[in-house]
This record gives structure tokens, C-alpha cells and sequence, in this order.
């Protein structure tokens, strides 16, 4: 069962769409009516602009009721002005957010059935049957597509959320395991050797300076063991952007083959690359339809280079602020990014590694 929002912010679009509009003034103008044609005219203009804007806003049965006011209203003026071929051209426009696809087709198929009847029934003129089926089945057959992407990129982006959200658990709870496991017997030992030296500082203080200077040298070495293991966050936070990267790909139904050996970045680097992989990888989920993803993170020789390539539709050339902010940071270390968009998308980031790093051991 497809669900769509309802009162969703569409900006200028609907007003565009008023466009069609226009058709149901053609025939009073060429055929000079007279005041009563002209007032139905108007009034039926009326009640469909308000039929049109409402249909942005509900959903479900009402928006159903909305349908069949228009179809009706069709039926009526059509008898005596063609261009009532637009009721049935706005019914069919938001047949597409009417539940799933197949009840999406049968009321298009439907609407469709109801106009040709009255056609053939009345023997109704070309200038009526023909936009209204052309139209209404082109406008149609779009918006149920349209509909269909939208839910599935509103169900990707839960999906994404919830892999983002157990991924912040993981990491709370690996947090809260490394910190037990360095501190806990740590501040045990501290605590008992505190408590040693406070009894033994009249009776032996000889003995309670040697507990002091052990509880100084067990404070130090838990600093220690503490920078370690938030150093070794820092070290993996590539690593765990890059597993959470595949696992959001895998649950948007994207193979990937991924493709990465160990670099040595600065945290900085570090930082950069993996807020690129993020925002790569949104992309290709939200807006690819892509069946296949490579993900390629590779040092040559003194440079770092990542790779995220697709098989999708492409895109435009136009660079968006994602992709805005990706060039920035990457030519802030002195790097170039290229993206290709003729075969599905590439993107391909390059940077200079320091000398202390790029000649690092692997």
C-alpha cells in the first residue's frame, strides 16, 4: 500500500499546472456565447481551481471525492464546451497518489473509459475526446510514476535513517564497552590504594608514600590508555563511514563492490574523505537508481584517491551545493575532484598525502 504525505510544501508547481485551465475558455471565445454559457464558464472554472488546490492537500477517501467531483463535472459541461476535457485531464493527474499502482490504473483506466463513453454516447466532437484521452492518459501514466519513485525514495530514506540509528548505537555501546574494559580495573586499583595510603599515613608513612606514587603512576597510565583508545576512534571513524556506507547501499537493493586499503590521512583528511563518502553515497541512494556501486580508496605513491562510481541514469552537469562543498573541501588539501555523469556517475577525488605520512608504513 502506497503511502504519500498529504499537505507537503510544492512551492509554485501547482500554479503552473493552472495552464490547462485555459482549454475551457477556448469555445466561449470562438463561438461568441452569451452571458448564460459565460457564467457556467466561469463557475465551473471556479469550483475547479478549488477542487485542483484542495487535492494538494488531503489524501485517502477525500482525495478520491475530489476525483469524481471533476470526472462529474466533465460529464456535464462537455455536452456543450470542449474544453471540459480538462476535468478529466486534472482527475487524471491525481490518480497517481491514490493508493497503490494497480488502484492508480484502474481509476486512470477508468477516467479514460468514462470519457470515450460519453464520447461515443453524445457523439461529442473530436475537439473533446481527443486531448482529454491524449492527456489525460500522458499526465496520468506520469504521475503514477512519479508517485511510485516518491514513495520509494520516502521508504529509502527511513530505511537510511534506521541503519544511521543502529549504527549510533553500535558505536554508543562499543564506546561504553572500550571504556569499561580500560577504566574500570584501573579505577578500582586507584581507589583501593587511596584508601590504603589514607590508613597508613600516621601508622607508616614510609609505605603510604609508596602506595601514593603507585596510584600516580596508575593515573598516568589510565590518561594514557584513554588517549589510546580515542585515538583509535579517530582511526576508525573512515573505516566505520565505510561499513555504514555499504550497509546503507546493500538496504537500498544496490550491489557493492568495495575496495579499500589501508591510507595513511591526518585527522583532517580523514575527516574530509569520510564526509565525501557520506554524501556520495546519499546521492547514489536518493537519486541514482543504480543497481551497482563501487566504492575504491587506494594510495598511489604521496596521493590518496577515492573512487564512487554507479550505474545509474547520470545526471546534470550542474554542480548543487553537495557536490559544491565536496570540491571545496577537497581543494582545500590541495586536491582535484572529477565527476563524470555520461555512463551512470563517477566521482574521483585526488590529494597530496604529507611526506610524514605518504612515507609512512603501511
Amino acid at each position: 500500500m502506497r503511502v504519500l504525505p498529504a499537505n507537503k510544501d510544492y512551492g509554485w508547481t501547482p500554479v503552473v499546472w493552472l495552464i490547462y485551465l485555459g482549454f475551457l475558455f477556448i469555445q466561449p471565445v470562438q463561438s461568441h456565447a452569451g452571458v448564460r454559457v459565460w457564467f457556467l464558464t466561469a463557475l465551473g472554472a471556479a469550483i475547479l481551481v478549488v477542487l485542483y488546490f484542495a487535492g494538494y492537500w488531503v489524501k485517502g477517501w477525500r482525495l478520491g471525492a475530489i476525483i469524481t467531483a471533476l470526472g462529474l463535472l466533465g460529464v456535464v459541461y462537455s455536452p456543450f464546451n470542449e474544453g471540459a476535457s480538462v476535468f478529466f485531464i486534472y482527475a487524471a493527474a491525481f490518480a497517481g497518489y491514490m493508493g497503490s499502482t494497480p488502484t492508480a490504473v484502474k481509476i486512470l483506466v477508468t477516467i479514460l473509459g468514462a470519457v470515450g463513453l460519453e464520447a461515443w454516447v453524445l457523439h461529442l466532437p473530436d475537439g473533446f475526446w481527443i486531448p482529454a484521452m491524449v492527456f489525460s492518459a500522458l499526465i496520468g501514466a506520469v504521475n503514477i510514476h512519479y508517485a511510485e519513485r516518491q514513495c520509494a525514495n520516502e521508504k529509502l530514506r527511513v530505511a537510511h535513517e534506521e541503519v544511521q540509528h543502529l549504527a549510533r548505537v553500535a558505536e554508543r555501546e562499543r564506546i561504553a564497552r572500550d571504556l569499561h574494559d580500560v577504566l574500570g580495573h584501573t579505577l578500582s586499583v586507584i581507589i583501593l590504594k587511596s584508601e590504603l595510603a589514607g590508613k597508613l599515613i600516621d601508622r607508616d608513612p614510609a609505605k603510604a608514600k609508596t602506595e601514593i606514587q603507585d596510584v600516580e603512576q596508575t593515573s598516568r597510565k589510565a590518561l594514557a590508555e584513554v588517549r589510546s583508545t580515542i585515538r583509535g576512534y579517530n582511526e576508525h571513524s573512515l573505516e566505520a563511514e565505510l561499513k555504514q556506507a555499504r550497509a546503507t547501499l546493500e538496504t537500498a537493493g544496490v550491489v557493492v563492490q568495495a575496495e579499500a586499503e589501508p591510507v595513511s590521512l591526518t585527522p583532517v583528511q580523514e575527516s574530509v574523505v569520510a564526509l565525501i563518502v557520506r554524501e556520495a553515497v546519499t546521492n547514489v541512494v536518493r537519486h541514482a537508481r543504480a543497481r551497482n556501486c563501487l566504492l575504491r580508496l587506494v594510495q598511489a605513491n604521496a596521493t590518496c584517491v577515492l573512487e564512487i562510481q554507479d550505474d545509474g541514469h547520470g545526471g546534470f552537469q550542474y554542480e548543487g551545493n553537495g557536490l559544491r562543498g565536496m570540491r571545496e573541501r577537497v581543494e582545500a588539501l590541495g586536491g582535484t575532484l572529477e565527476r563524470e555523469t555520461s555512463a551512470g556517475t563517477r566521482l574521483s577525488i585526488q590529494f597530496p598525502l604529507t611526506e610524514a605520512k605518504a612515507n609512512s608504513p603501511q
